[in-house]
């Protein structure tokens, strides 16, 4: 099996929490480090357009989001794993909670000026947070996400924090002595306040929530090897797709196999992704495209938070 390559950049906070299930596994990987604003075009030779970071490729298959990536990590290396107590509804209800709604709280505080930015790109011109800006309210541009101001965002986390604090209780982690996918959820939304000196303190009233992001950070990344994004395009196009086992098409509001679609999310980054439709369940959309440049490859979706349509 070709090892998994992700397409990332350092101060993301959803790579910083697929990077910390590559070390809590102890997965060797690839590592392309891709732009932080648009274009990206050899991020879009794989996806067909679609930009949120970070992007998973295994060979000729490429996984978007992080839900998903949480499983196909699942299947490459199943221990340690991800769900020790199961696909329980609990870990997805907080797992989609952090990932949803915690994280537009947390950026806003960890993202402001003097903060992640400053730590992780010291050289950064006012042109460049200036154009990093633009994209990011592209990106949002007839969404649903809302960003409040900073104020609302601190005293939202701050309120959070306390029940966080008590779910903790006696445990490590937030279901149990074991981590679980919600975990990592949690960890990376808190990643940027207790990375910036400045924002660290709002933790320091709860010791438990502190330990936590502590322990999970101690996971480390795994073992990461540099790549190019030229050599990972050209790995793609050198791989033939995972054939896919009993393909379905659940609830598709009457698209068939091999129909041509689009694919994109519902809240955010409104970029769709044509391809031919090759499965579609309750769990997964897989769409199969070709690219000059990355050959056939097939990009793969969570059904949760994506909408599938017949291609315009």
């Amino acid at each position: 099996m070709n090892e998994p390559i992700l397409h990332h950049y350092p101060v993301s906070p959803f790579a910083e929490k697929v990077r910390a299930m590559l070390g809590f596994k102890g997965i060797a990987w690839k590592s392309v480090v891709i732009p932080m604003v648009m274009p990206k075009p050899d991020l879009v030779a794989l996806t067909g357009g679609y930009r949120r970071t970070p992007v998973l490729q295994i060979g000729a298959d490429v996984y978007c989001d992080t839900a998903l990536i949480a499983r196909v990590l699942e299947r490459v290396a199943p221990a340690p794993t991800l769900f020790p107590y199961g696909d329980a509804f609990a870990n997805r209800a907080m797992a989609h909670f952090a990932d949803s709604v915690m994280f537009n709280l947390a950026v806003p505080i960890g993202f402001q000026p003097g903060g992640m930015v400053k730590i992780f790109l010291p050289e950064a011109t006012p042109e460049f947070l200036a154009g990093f800006a633009k994209d990011r309210a592209a990106m949002r541009q007839g969404g649903t996400v809302r960003r409040g101001p900073l104020a609302e965002c601190k005293a939202n986390l701050a309120g959070l924090l306390a029940p966080i604090e008590g779910q903790l209780g006696d445990r490590p982690f937030l279901l149990g002595a074991s981590a679980s996918e919600c975990d990592f959820s949690l960890y990376h939304v808190l990643w940027p306040i207790w990375r910036v000196p400045e924002t660290r303190p709002m933790l320091a009233a709860f010791p438990k929530v502190l330990a936590f992001v502590e322990r999970v950070n101690a996971f480390g990344q795994g073992k990461p090897q540099e790549l190019s994004s030229a050599q990972a395009i050209g790995i793609a196009k050198r791989a033939r797709p995972e054939a896919i086992r009993n393909p379905q098409a659940i609830e598709t509001d009457g698209l068939a196999l091999g129909e041509t679609v689009q694919v994109m999310p519902v809240d955010y980054a409104l970029d769709p992704v044509k391809g031919e439709l090759l499965h579609c369940s309750t769990d997964e959309i897989a769409v199969r495209r070709t690219d000059p440049r990355a050959g056939t490859v097939v990009v793969h979706f969570p059904r949760f938070g994506f909408q599938l349509q017949r291609a315009s």
